[in-house]
């Protein structure tokens, strides 16, 4: 079968940028697709960062350490641009006003006026596909919650909780870096950081809250430096958020957290939607499992648990009887992009696409209006 080929730039060539280009590297581990991604260009301030991307793609047209290049390629279709989020406005604007199609990292913009910014310069350019990363909603178990979602399984929403932790911060001696600098992380803190992965199936769902009560905490106030010297941790470890909703005509509460330090967590992330029809939770603490509890009046309420099989969203070569990981829910976020590029979103495989701008414009007021709560101790609303 013929693909239609996505050539691609890279901007930022860390962790995720690697993960990229392992994932165009697996891309014949997909089934039945007509698109494929080929990464032609890379750009880093650090040459060392490229060097891996030089020994792995050994047919790179370009490296270098000025994005503008990359935007100014004609050839280049699409970028993927991992930067710290004090980067964000100017760089996702300059790459929407190069007529790139673009998949960006969260939280898209420092600040809710970043944000706007970039929003704007889409509204110029309503031609290209931008979509923000979170991958972790492709998971088997995560997919099929939602589909029940989708479906209308859970009769009357009486709450939900959503939720991302890790643990690697509860080492006092861990070195700090952007994430714990307010002029590079912004002051989101955890929130910017992680917030768009929680938020991704609830804002999908159509669960926007319209108040929030906020808890956030900071937990380890210094950190050594690369020299080894004490300097302070500015942004929030922890976070969580009491949500009230309003959707499809019901009310109910929603608990959102953000944790870098929650002990025994290397990287979990959970749904939970309880219902008057049906309850359910998906976590990658336990990623072959989803539990659900189905109800009818006066019946018993009994949990039921399975291990999913490995039934992906785009199918792939892998059996059912094997088990789903993280570079294979990355895999499977990619192949959504690359098939929107190519089809529209009335013309995708399957119904899951990735984070849109006007989402993330969402969490922005969500965090926003926790900041503000934060400082006042009140419950705030959010505003438009």
């Amino acid at each position: 079968m013929s693909k239609r080929e996505i050539r691609f730039g890279i901007i930022g060539c860390g962790l995720m940028g690697r993960e990229f280009a392992s994932a165009a590297a697996r891309w014949c581990h997909l089934l039945d697709m007509d698109v494929a991604p080929r990464i032609v260009a890379v750009c880093d301030i650090s040459p060392q960062a490229s060097a891996w991307f030089e020994q792995a793609i050994p047919d790179l047209r370009l490296v270098t350490t000025d994005y503008h290049q990359l935007l100014a390629d004609p050839q280049i279709e699409a970028i993927y641009c991992a930067l710290p989020h004090n980067l964000h406005m100017q760089t996702y604007r300059d790459i929407i006003q190069a007529g790139k199609h673009l998949l960006g990292e969260k939280p898209f913009g420092i600040d809710l006026a970043a944000n706007n910014a970039i929003l704007q310069a889409l509204r110029e350019r309503p031609d290209l596909l931008v979509r923000c990363s979170s991958e972790i909603p492709f998971f088997p178990g995560a997919y099929r919650l939602a589909q029940w979602v989708r479906e209308g399984r859970f009769g009357t929403i009486i709450d939900a909780e959503a939720g991302f932790w890790h643990s690697s911060d509860l080492n006092p001696l861990k070195p700090i870096n952007w994430k714990r600098r307010n002029a590079t992380n912004g002051e989101y803190g955890c929130m910017g950081d992680l917030g768009m992965h929680a938020l991704h199936l609830p804002l999908r769902f159509g669960w926007r809250p319209n108040s929030v009560h906020a808890l956030l905490s900071k937990i380890v106030h210094e950190r050594p430096d690369k020299d080894g010297k004490m300097v302070p941790c500015e942004t929030w470890d922890n976070a969580i958020l009491a949500c009230s909703v309003e959707a499809q005509g019901q009310n109910f509460p929603m608990l959102v957290s953000t944790k870098r330090i929650a002990p025994g967590h290397a990287n979990t992330w959970f749904l939970r939607v309880n219902g008057t029809s049906l309850s359910a939770e998906f976590t990658t603490k336990n990623p072959k499992q989803l539990a659900w509890l189905p109800y009818t009046p006066g019946g018993e309420q009994e949990w039921h648990v399975v291990d999913v099989p490995y039934q992906s969203a785009y199918p792939s070569i892998t059996g059912a009887i094997f088990e789903f990981g993280f570079s294979d829910s990355l895999l499977q976020m990619w192949a959504a992009f690359c098939d929107e590029v190519a089809h529209g979103r009335t013309g995708m495989k399957q119904p899951l696409y990735c984070v849109t701008p006007e989402e993330t414009r969402e969490s922005h007021l969500l965090f926003t209006a926790a900041l503000a709560s934060h400082r006042t101790g009140q419950t705030v609303r959010l505003s438009d």
